[in-house]
């Protein structure tokens, strides 16, 4: 509980405020804000009445595709007959626990089974990209012990010597994930929410860049495509991240895949199963209409929240983009993560390139790295998209990011103000740290402005974004 009186310049009076509730991984925070707080809520989405029953009805009545079981009966004998399923990994809350009466993944292994494929004929393979590799803890809790026990899971690995020659693709050289693409026959899945560089994640993004080789996935993440202005959520239509990723799935031979959305609560609200593209862009409309929030202005401070996708500060970027559209120059973005990931911060790579970005300062880093004498270092794109949202706001002390999980030290050499500064460095709690960068937000937009200064709390965090109209 926060004092209501002011003994400190990091307390306010909350009479009259109100509790809101942050996703924080698995858990939620409550704080306190302004009575006057605009709540950015994506639209109501009521969760599917019976998911199982759903799944099984996406399963048998594919979207102009062949039911898997027509796919399988054309390869040669069930019974000796491969198959391959792309899954996400840890950075997406994707329903697959056998477990779970909205898990997708063991209705379509029963179907298969029951086909005749035999168990160990199939491989999940956990389409990493160039993310850390997942736990075998994650690995249980995300699929469930029978999963896990009865097929063969493995994580990608983008730099692996054993991945398989696709052909050069927009002249570039891609290579994929061998089990995959030796398997008779390959099946994707994935959860589709926006995503602020291809526009929509899921669909062909399992493959491109989930099971690509790590040259393909620089490619994928380029200056040049990230500098696009339809690389960003929502976006499909001219968004160079997607055609490209397209190209590179059709080309892989995606024979069935099965894609989800979810509403704000993460409950199933619709299955869209069979072709890769068709399938696919019934699910990308009803993301759309689901987290799409229509807004009319900006606002000086805003309080978001990484979800469960935050398993890092190089994840956390998803939150702070989906800020851009409502954040005014010169505000104050609120960010709190969960950053739970045994690497927190991220990879050494992505700490050398927010180096780099601490010291060209807002905006300087895309001139950097767009120079002639730039060479291109793993997850700059990250590094680009933090400079396009502090571009936006104008000043690194625009952004106040809240973890525990990140070492004082280490985020303190992150761009931003570090939510340590308001709270010290001992015994610190998560929601501590963040009522009181709401009380500092509050106080030094109130130096600024006349009267009271606009907020606003992006309920969903990196799950919604806010878009221009009524």
């Amino acid at each position: 509980m926060f004092s209501k009186k002011n003994s400190s310049r990091f307390e306010m009076d909350t009479l009259g405020w109100k509790d809101v509730r942050l996703e924080h991984g698995k858990d939620f925070l409550v704080v306190r804000v302004p009575s006057y707080c605009d709540i950015l809520k994506m639209r109501g989405a009521a969760a599917l009445a019976n998911p199982q029953q759903e799944i099984e009805n996406a399963l048998s009545k594919p979207i102009e595709s062949r039911p898997v079981e027509n796919i399988i009966a054309s390869h040669k004998s069930p019974s000796e007959t491969s198959v391959a399923i792309a899954v996400s990994d840890d950075t997406r809350p994707v329903p697959y626990n056998g477990e779970r009466e909205d898990g997708i993944l063991l209705p379509l292994l029963r179907r298969l089974e029951r086909l005749g494929v035999k168990s160990k004929n199939i491989k999940i393979v956990v389409a990493t990209g160039t993310h850390l590799s997942t736990s075998q803890e994650w690995k249980k809790e995300a699929f469930g012990e029978f999963i896990n026990t009865r097929y063969k899971i493995l994580d990608h690995d983008s730099s692996s010597s054993e991945l398989s020659c696709l052909g050069s693709i927009d002249g570039v050289e891609v290579k994929i994930n061998r089990e995959f693409l030796k398997a008779d026959t390959h099946i994707i899945t994935g959860l589709v929410e926006p995503h602020f560089m291809a526009g929509f994640s899921g669909g062909r993004k399992a493959i491109c860049p989930g099971l690509v080789n790590s040259e393909t996935t620089h490619f994928f993440h380029s200056a040049e495509f990230m500098d696009n202005p339809n690389a960003t959520n929502l976006v499909l239509k001219g968004n160079p991240c997607h055609d490209f990723a397209s190209k590179v799935a059709r080309r892989a031979r995606v024979d069935f895949s099965v894609n989800v959305t979810l509403n704000g609560e993460g409950k199933l609200t619709g299955v869209f199963a069979g072709h890769l593209d068709r399938a696919y862009y019934e699910a990308v409309a009803k993301a759309k209409i689901q987290s799409a929030i229509p807004v009319k202005r900006e606002y000086d401070i805003v309080l978001t929240q990484g979800g469960s996708v935050a398993t890092n500060h190089y994840q956390a970027a998803k939150a702070a983009c989906g800020v851009i559209p409502v954040i005014k120059r010169g505000g104050i973005v609120i960010l709190a993560a969960h950053n739970s990931s045994e690497e927190p911060v991220g990879k050494d790579d992505y700490i050398k390139v927010m180096e780099t970005l601490a010291q060209t300062g807002p905006g300087g880093f895309t001139r950097v790295i767009k120079s002639s004498g730039w060479r291109f270092i793993p997850d700059q794109w990250q590094a680009q998209k933090w400079d396009q949202f502090f571009s936006k706001i104008g000043d690194f002390d625009g952004l106040i990011y809240c973890t525990t999980n990140i070492p004082p030290g280490d985020l303190k050499e992150l761009p931003g103000k570090s939510g340590y500064e308001l709270v010290g460095e001992k015994s610190v709690k998560i929601d501590e740290m963040l009522q009181k960068a709401i009380f500092y937000a509050i106080r030094k937009m109130e130096r600024r402005t006349t009267g009271k200064p606009s907020i606003a709390l992006m309920r969903e965090g990196p799950y919604a974004v806010p878009a221009k109209g009524d």
